[in-house]
């Protein structure tokens, strides 16, 4: 798997540098999976024998005795593991990544043809590139790439935030029920129903994982049943509507405090960022971890490098109280939604 990466890095695309080393790394998933279950197991065991020597070897031969003591004794071996195989895909990433060199091409403006929409509350673009619009409290919308309503789907209840879990699964939380809903867009039918004790906001999904903001305070990340898997206490001075999960970390914006808080899953703040916020809202990473935000009051669209040290301004004219921003994963093109839900700007970002 070396071989290939040292093989992939000079001689490919961009893309393709990017699939190529995302299927190494589960290929390394894999292997660890299986030196973990070694770990359980007796293969995974250093045997060493020991024999202690029977001083009376003539009586022994005689009486063809004992030739000695033989003992098994089993120790747990460390297993030197290493996992990461973007080593040296590191130094080709930061010249990739470097937000100095970004930018944003608008490919077109588009008029969406939602009827009767006061406020829109969450927007993502899907795998297969279409969008789902969330009128806040009220439906979940899907539209196709160019904006054109498909169908309202049938989720029942007062919507908010959504994110998409794999290909046929997305989720939804609905704060007024202190809960989350699991929906197969494919059959139409909600699957489960997660029930919490604090109202529920902002969503994002990583690794059959949810990443739900919970009032104001508590970061929460859950598995597909509900079950806590770590409890992330946080200060923000609006609700945790806006939320990204991504490498361990999570960032998410604060509207009211004019800010954007990057912590890991210990509650470790990373860095925060204020520098010239005026309403930070939706905000969604590139495939290099950078973070990029809806600044709605100064109608701009602002890039933070990943380690908060550094900011461009992408869009500073041309867009009205942007509120949400997404990329279609994996890719770099994407679409940006004014509060209304009635603007839709499509764009392609640049890295060079």
């Amino acid at each position: 798997m070396q071989d290939q990466l040292h093989s992939v890095i000079p001689h490919a695309s961009k893309l393709q540098s990017f699939l190529g080393i995302h299927q190494i790394e589960q290929k390394v998933h894999q292997c660890q999976r299986y030196i973990d279950d070694l770990d359980k197991d007796d293969r995974a065991k250093e045997v060493t024998i020991k024999m202690k020597e029977n001083n009376e070897v003539e009586k022994i031969i005689k009486k063809l005795g004992s030739l000695g003591e033989l003992t098994v004794v089993k120790t747990d071996m460390d297993l030197k593991k290493e996992t990461s195989v973007r080593r040296e895909a590191q130094v080709e990433s930061q010249e990739q990544s470097n937000i100095n060199n970004m930018t944003i091409n608008i490919e077109k403006m588009i008029e969406i043809n939602m009827a009767n929409v006061s406020m829109v509350s969450d927007m993502i673009c899907l795998i297969d590139g279409r969008l789902l619009i969330v009128e806040w409290g009220a439906k979940v919308n899907l539209l196709t790439p160019d904006g054109k309503l498909l169908k309202h789907l049938p989720i029942p209840g007062q919507a908010f935030s959504v994110t998409q879990i794999n290909q046929d699964t997305i989720a939804v939380t609905f704060p007024n029920k202190k809960s989350i809903k699991i929906f197969n867009m494919e059959n139409e039918t909600v699957t489960k129903v997660i029930t919490l004790d604090k109202s529920c906001w902002g969503l994002s999904s990583s690794d059959d994982s949810l990443v739900v903001g919970l009032i104001d305070d508590e970061i929460r990340i859950i598995d597909l049943e509900g079950n806590t898997l770590k409890s992330i206490q946080v200060k923000c001075a609006s609700n945790l509507n806006y939320l990204v999960y991504c490498n361990d970390r999570v960032i998410y914006s604060d509207y009211y405090g004019k800010a954007v808080y990057c912590v890991d899953q210990l509650g470790k703040q990373i860095w925060q960022y204020t520098q010239d916020l005026s309403r930070p809202f939706g905000l969604c990473t590139d495939t290099y971890g950078n973070i990029i935000v809806a600044d709605q009051e100064s109608h701009r669209i602002i890039v933070i490098s990943k380690d908060g040290k550094e900011s461009k301004v992408l869009i500073s004219d041309g867009l009205k109280y942007p509120r949400f921003i997404c990329l279609k994963p994996n890719e770099s093109s994407g679409f940006i939604c004014d509060y209304t839900g009635k603007d839709l700007t499509k764009f392609n970002l640049s890295s060079g």
